[in-house]
């Protein structure tokens, strides 16, 4: 079908697709979301196609490549549809078995199962896995269903038809009023109401407004947007076009990293696929409404996920903060009014047309509307992208989806927010996550980076890896910044180098103070959360690395010492082998010993002996 003309064509031909879709057939979908194509899960899914014509079974099996399942660790991931049975860790030469026993004969793979690894118990259906058992999909949900370079699948579960609803049965005004009721804040991180700011660029002065997709997505680990606009480009568009309706914007923007190159991807062809069916572009579905939509990569400057240096980036210039005398709401691209959220953000707002303000307040909690991606990651049995209410506990999330921490292990703390936000100990594990409480604790929701911690982890260690980070990726355009991330993370250094002093405390507190509140942006204002937080809660670390020049968890290499209990060593040779460094003697049969001033602290010597021989203290 060519153009789409009315919102009736747009209904038929969603009607067309699906009367050609038998959903007794069987479907095959293969996730080709960058978490399994790092898994080699492409081979997977060409040896399925190699498998099904050689077998002439095209007929009977329809096979899909969809976005990220989620559950990345599993990868490459398989289900099949009808019966939803789920596959994990599938290699390209399971590919025959799994369409004779499973897909023709109905019988289960059973090595092929997800078996979790608390309870021991095997699962065959996606759904009832706990990791997505727990969870609140309505985001990622569809990325299961659909193939990203398939606009069809999209309007066969609805798609678009929501921007339908607004162009003609809605004024501009009534959609805003419906997200504002909504109560959608921005997933971007500040939690700003996107409805109020969707209105103030309404009604800047001004005749050419732009709207704006931050895929600016910086924060380590954290990969929600990317996998949004992997596997359902649509579903951002269509929220963009909405936003743009409501706005009075004709044209937009997404501004997504450069090292998101299968988004970028996905993101072109379903651009394309949009405006051939009219559903983009001008005189949209025959509303007058006029839309056009441009891809601008980003470089990967951490700090260019801030808006106004996103703006100066799309404008050609260096992505750097520039100071807000003026909203980016009022006076953004090219001086004009210009609305931006993140991909998060954009991806919620059919669903509040569809279903209506009330409705979508249901989710969620009070003042906290909706549900949140995260990605969790660190010392959790189960790490991927998880969608849950807001409001959900962190207990909630790191145990009942995240199946607790590996090998018995104590939770110790959680950090969120990236490498701005905060760590939160055991002692707040019952917290409820949204903006509100997790700002209260000293960090934030940030973009949904979320990092489980356990026992073994040292917190002043924390603080300096992330401060790390944060001082590398400062602009530098503001002294507060510039000099106060530098002269933070040189302390933090100092102290787990063992060099610490007891002024550095009160030291570290004062520039956490003048970053915050003289910083020209938010990476300035929010650098020093990760101090801040550890300080608060986990001072004891502080003082011993100070004090008692030692690290409690034995991570900084500087303040622990490698030896060998005479008592349990049987002197195997298995660390005396394997040392880099040769700092371990002695002759086989006897016990071994270690030479302190040549061990570096690698660990592999720990890691080797069978015995428990090697202490570290």
């Amino acid at each position: 079908m060519g153009r789409l003309k009315t919102m009736a064509e747009l209904e038929k031909l969603q009607a067309e697709i699906l009367k050609k879709r038998n959903p007794e057939t069987s479907c095959v979908t293969v996730c080709l979301g960058t978490g399994c194509q790092a898994y080699n899960s492409r081979a997977v899914y060409d040896a399925f196609v190699k498998e099904i014509n050689t077998r002439n079974l095209t007929e009977k099996i329809h096979l899909k490549g969809t976005g990220c399942h989620g559950f990345c660790e599993q990868g490459p991931v398989v289900v099949i549809f009808p019966s939803e049975i789920f596959y994990r860790r599938v290699k390209p030469e399971d590919v025959p078995r799994i369409i004779t026993d499973t897909v023709l004969g109905g019988k289960l793979i059973d090595e092929l199962l997800y078996q979790d690894p608390v309870s021991g118990q095997k699962y065959s259906r996606e759904s009832e896995i706990p990791f997505y058992r727990h969870q609140r999909r309505s985001l990622l949900g569809q990325n299961m269903l659909i193939d990203p370079g398939d606009i069809d699948d999209y309007i066969a579960l609805g798609g678009y038809q929501n921007f339908a609803k607004a162009l003609f049965k809605m004024t501009p005004e009534e959609v805003i009023e419906e997200v504002k009721k909504a109560n959608l804040r921005g997933r971007g991180g500040a939690g700003f109401p996107a409805g109020v700011k969707w209105e103030t660029t309404r009604n800047a002065p001004g005749d050419k407004k732009y709207v704006i997709v931050n895929a600016d997505e910086g924060d380590p680990g954290a990969y929600m947007d990317r996998s949004l606009l992997e596997g359902n480009p649509h579903l951002i568009l269509e929220g963009l076009a909405i936003g743009a309706y409501a706005i009075g914007a004709d044209e937009g923007y997404v501004y997504v990293r450069q090292e998101y190159p299968l988004a970028v991807k996905n993101l072109s062809v379903a651009l394309q696929q949009a405006e051939k069916y009219g559903l983009l572009g001008e005189n949209i579905l025959g509303s007058g409404f006029n839309f056009k939509v441009h891809i601008k990569r980003g470089a990967g400057a951490f700090v260019s996920g801030e808006s106004s240096a996103l703006v100066s980036a799309i404008e050609g210039r260096v992505g750097e903060p520039r100071p807000k005398h003026i909203n980016t709401a009022v006076k953004g691209l090219r001086d004009r009014p210009t609305n931006l959220n993140n991909v998060e953000t954009w991806a919620n707002v059919p669903l509040i047309i569809a279903e209506g303000a009330e409705s979508y307040k249901q989710i969620g909690s009070a003042n906290n509307s909706g549900t949140k991606i995260f990605s969790l990651v660190g010392k959790v049995n189960n790490s991927g992208l998880v969608e849950v209410p807001m409001g959900i506990t962190l207990r909630e999330i790191i145990y009942d989806i995240g199946g607790g921490i590996p090998g018995g292990k104590k939770f110790k703390a959680v950090q969120t927010g990236g490498p701005s936000g905060g760590c939160i100990p055991a002692t707040y594990i019952d917290t409820p996550v949204d903006f509100d409480h997790l700002t209260e604790l000293g960090s934030m929701m940030g973009s949904g980076g979320m990092i489980v911690m356990d026992e073994d982890t040292c917190m002043v260690d924390v603080a300096r890896y992330f401060m790390q980070f944060l001082k590398e990726e400062s602009c530098g355009k503001c002294t507060a910044c510039r000099e106060g991330t530098k002269r933070m993370y040189a302390i933090l250094e100092g102290i787990t180098r063992g060099e610490g002093s007891e002024k550095d405390i009160e030291l570290l507190e004062d520039l956490a103070w003048g970053a915050t509140n003289a910083s020209l942006c938010a990476l300035g204002a929010t650098a020093a959360n990760p101090v801040l937080s550890t300080l608060k809660y986990f001072r004891d670390e502080y003082e011993a690395h100070i004090k008692d020049k030692k690290c409690p968890a034995k991570v900084c290499k500087a303040l622990i010492k490698y030896t060998i209990d005479q008592t349990i060593c049987n002197g195997c040779g298995r660390c005396q082998k394997l040392c880099p460094e040769n700092a371990i003697t002695g002759e086989l049969k006897s016990p071994m010993t270690i030479d302190t001033e040549r061990c570096v602290r690698c660990g592999i010597c720990y890691d080797a002996c069978r015995y428990g021989a090697i202490n570290i203290t």
